[in-house]
């Protein structure tokens, strides 16, 4: 008879995080890690910024949905609509962007250098390889939320999808703050073309944002849910400037 294996308690279990890579920016700290979801089963990745877990490849559908409502949003008749996403994060929403043939011009703002670089060269090529390349798409390094102030009044866009945080009332770093104020809601207002569609991805409702955005002069807002296996919805908050 074969000798029986010893017990072990972490058998069947997934792998465990391995830091891929770890680099000191302007920002504070940002860590990619990889992980497996179960035993023989697709690797999973995730980012941390500053110790705060961002986001992983697990699910995506809250970040797909980002990107559909405000495309549902849009009338029909508006043709090749422009689109910003603020923060590629782990692809997702630029990859659903890149397949939806209705879009024309789409801009990806992106803070951290060494995200850019895990897209372009790293380990989540596969996953953004074919967005990226597609002519489409274009890649700007910068502070989304200067990039957002700085050009008020110049360049417009027909929607702007935004997942730069874990929410309105959960910032990865303070300065994010600003873009979920009044004067960062106002400049977000000008930056998009009459009647072009605002929409924020947010870990947990924040009932509060959408009084900030009507206040703010959007128009229509409201949200959608994604439910997640434990805890509260992800939503996405949607609003319209005025034609």
């Amino acid at each position: 008879m074969a000798p029986v294996p010893p017990f072990s308690p972490t058998a069947g279990l997934p792998e465990g995080p391995h830091t891929l890579d770890r680099r000191e920016g302007p920002y504070g700290e940002v860590v990619l890690r990889r992980r497996s979801a179960e035993p023989g089963g697709a690797a999973i990745y995730e980012i941390i910024a500053n110790g705060c877990f961002l986001m992983d490849t697990s699910d995506g559908r809250s970040e797909r949905l980002l990107i559909d409502a405000a495309l549902a949003e849009l009338p029909p008749e508006r043709v090749r609509p422009s689109l910003l996403i603020g923060g590629i994060g782990v692809g997702f929403s630029l990859v659903r962007a890149a397949q939806q043939t209705r879009w024309g011009r789409i801009t990806v703002v992106e803070r951290e250098a060494a995200v850019i670089d895990w897209h372009r060269r790293g380990p989540l090529a596969e996953l953004s390889g074919r967005a990226l390349a597609d002519p489409r798409t274009e890649i700007v390094h910068a502070d989304l939320v200067a990039h957002v102030r700085d050009g008020a009044g110049r360049e417009t866009f027909d929607a702007l999808c935004l997942d730069i945080d874990n929410g309105p009332d959960w910032t990865v770093t303070e300065d994010n703050g600003g873009l979920y104020a009044p004067a960062g809601l106002a400049a977000c207002r000008d930056r998009l073309t009459p009647g072009g569609v605002l929409a924020v991805w947010s870990a947990r409702p924040s009932p509060a944002f959408d009084l900030a955005l009507r206040n703010a002069g959007f128009q229509g807002v409201r949200t959608e849910e994604i439910p997640v296996a434990r805890g509260v919805p992800d939503v996405v908050h949607l609003a319209r400037k005025g034609a």
